[in-house]
């Protein structure tokens, strides 16, 4: 059996104050960030480190938290140190953590690094936030602070709860109106059917995908749920 291609699809790099020193400092490093279409699967990772660190993070500190969340969306200049931490460009004694979104048969998987404090990732995810786009910004901020409600695994039901999207296939997050019209099987070329063309589509594929028409009783279920958010994709 052949291993699973896995492809970076995100990835942010973090440089922070090892346990044992007494100055709390943090940097950030490489980071490969797609954002467009907002979220991106950059915004899909920001969320995921959020959701992965936010829980162990002092309850005392999460009302900061929001309020520099809110700052950085405002485009606001961020006193150090914040969140008992001092930012510095400098990383010469730091240690290093990188996170990734990857992409295991087109399907989005996170990959953390466990090393710093929960804390150190929350911050770092922020700063990362503070360095793009104003417009951008001001759409994954709120993003960040969904992910910081959510209780559960980093699973497909995490990326379809942070996006809203009923698929968290890499088509359907990249490119949402190609993976919809290509799922209701519009021909190639088509870019804008009517609500009429996309009803007409969705009717005859659920037909085909059904069990009782002589669809397969296992992949039911997925097609019937991407039918529907494709349909959704392509009348919104």
């Amino acid at each position: 059996m052949s291993e699973a291609v896995v492809e970076v699809l995100a990835e942010v790099e973090f440089w922070h104050s090892r346990p044992i020193t007494p100055t709390r400092r943090l940097s950030l490093g490489h980071i490969m960030l797609p954002v467009d279409p907002a979220p991106g699967l950059g915004g899909i990772l920001l969320g995921g480190i959020m959701a992965q660190f936010v829980g162990d993070v002092n309850e005392d500190m999460i009302p900061d938290v929001h309020r520099l969340i809110g700052q950085v969306e405002r485009g606001e200049r961020i006193v150090q140190p914040r969140l008992r931490h001092r930012y510095q460009a400098d990383r010469h004694g730091l240690g290093r953590s990188v996170h990734r979104l990857v992409n295991v048969d087109n399907e989005v998987q996170f990959q953390f690094s466990e090393t710093g404090a929960p804390l150190q990732h929350v911050l770092g995810a922020i700063y990362v936030l503070e360095r793009l786009d104003g417009a951008v910004r001001k759409q994954l901020a709120p993003l960040l602070l969904k992910a910081m409600t959510w209780r559960g695994p980093l699973n497909q039901l995490f990326v379809s709860y942070l996006t809203g999207s009923g698929s968290s296939t890499i088509s359907a997050l990249t490119d949402p109106r190609a993976w919809a019209l290509e799922i209701l099987g519009f021909p190639a070329g088509t870019i804008k059917p009517s609500k009429k063309e996309v009803q007409a589509r969705f009717r005859d594929s659920l037909r085909d995908v059904h069990p009782d028409h002589g669809g397969d009783e296992g992949s039911a279920g997925r097609s019937i749920i991407d039918l529907g958010e494709a349909r959704r994709v392509l009348l919104s």
